[in-house]
């Protein structure tokens, strides 16, 4: 059988409780009139009520089921029209909430004069297309510079092998040094792809979830960097206890590292950067402190979105794509943490990472 729309549901509540009032008000005289005759001495009743004697008419001439039949027709009749006027605004936002979704997300719905469910609805419907909008604004974003990004490589190597081939006396250390370059491009492509695929799985959410230690996950990242930290001329500490945390271990190795690569990239010479775990109330906490340019506060939220990367063009490494904190706070995310950055005043950032009770 179809399903009853809301009307229709409506529609017979109504229905229903119009038909019981008709009929409490019917039976209401009638049993006035009985309890009258019971008290009475056999004569005729020392009280008359006025419908009484129309409701017994209508009863013994046999037209009662007719005047119960025409109760529940208007009754029903009542109830629909009722249920249609209460349910007009619920219409009208149903068929602009879909035009919306069809054709304009940055259309939005007209609020109502009162402070009712309806108008609650539309501002809550409101929110959402606000979110969407921006969602797919940053899609298109992320899309482009993604494209930008893989293009930019690809023009290089084009580039490389023109120019080598185009030259009739090129030599054998030519030859080789062009490609060089373009297996150094490759790995420069290599490395945004293992990125790309590395945020899409963070924000898909964890697969697996198993006990691991933070601090022994975070001294195999710092030590595989202390050759990378002395290339930066950038001093590089850990302050690692047991922190105990339930999760993808491969995905919180890659929150540290990237973590840490980002202090390293966009440190200064003579800089520091200092990782520290620790448990606090149960939770574990990950902190990675590190000198750096100064970075405006208004600034910071910036640098976690993809592709976003200091304005400073001292800092505008080549090396990196701009996805190393995205990536961190995609994992965060993924395993129900919260991250924190904030900007230290004499320059690089303080970004803290509280994972939830194992």
């Amino acid at each position: 059988m179809p399903a009853m729309t809301l009307r229709m549901r409506l529609t017979l509540v109504h229905a229903a409780l119009f038909f019981a009032a008709v009929a409490i008000l019917l039976s209401v005289p009638l049993l006035a009139v009985k309890s009258v005759q019971q008290v009475g001495s056999g004569g005729p009743p020392a009280v008359t009520h006025p419908a009484a004697n129309l409701y017994r008419e209508i009863l013994s001439s046999g037209t009662g089921p007719t005047v119960i039949a025409v109760t529940a027709v208007l009754s029903v009749a009542f109830g629909w029209l009722i249920a249609g006027r209460l349910l007009r605004p619920l219409r009208a936002i149903t068929a602009t909430a879909m035009d919306i979704s069809a054709s304009n997300l940055s259309r939005r719905l007209r609020p109502g004069k009162h402070d009712d469910e309806f108008a609650r609805l539309g501002r809550t419907l409101n929110d959402l297309f606000a979110r969407l909008e921006a969602a797919f604004a940053s899609q298109r974003h992320f899309v482009a510079n993604a494209s930008h990004e893989l293009r930019t490589p690809l023009t290089a190597e084009r580039a490389v092998l023109q120019v080598a081939l185009a030259d009739p006396n090129a030599s054998a250390a030519t030859l080789r040094s062009a490609c060089e370059k373009v297996l150094r491009l490759g790995d420069q492509q290599q490395r945004l792809i293992d990125a790309l695929l590395t945020l899409a799985s963070s924000e898909r959410g964890l697969e697996r979830r198993e006990p691991a230690d933070l601090g022994g996950i975070a001294a195999a990242v710092v030590r595989d960097r202390t050759e990378t930290a002395g290339h930066h001329q950038v001093r590089l500490d850990a302050r690692l206890e047991t922190a105990p945390v339930t999760g993808d271990p491969a995905l919180a190795e890659s929150l540290i590292a990237n973590l840490v690569d980002n202090a390293l990239r966009y440190n200064v010479p003579g800089g520091w950067v200092q990782v520290t775990t620790t448990t606090v109330g149960g939770q574990a906490l990950l902190s990675v402190r590190n000198s750096g340019p100064e970075v405006p506060s208004d600034q910071v939220d910036l640098l976690f979105e993809p592709f976003r990367r200091l304005g400073n063009s001292r800092t505008r490494r080549r090396e990196g794509h701009g996805l190393g904190l995205a990536i961190v706070r995609a994992i965060a995310d993924a395993h129900g943490g919260e991250l924190a950055a904030t900007a230290r005043p004499g320059g690089g950032l303080d970004i803290t990472v509280t994972f939830p009770r194992p």
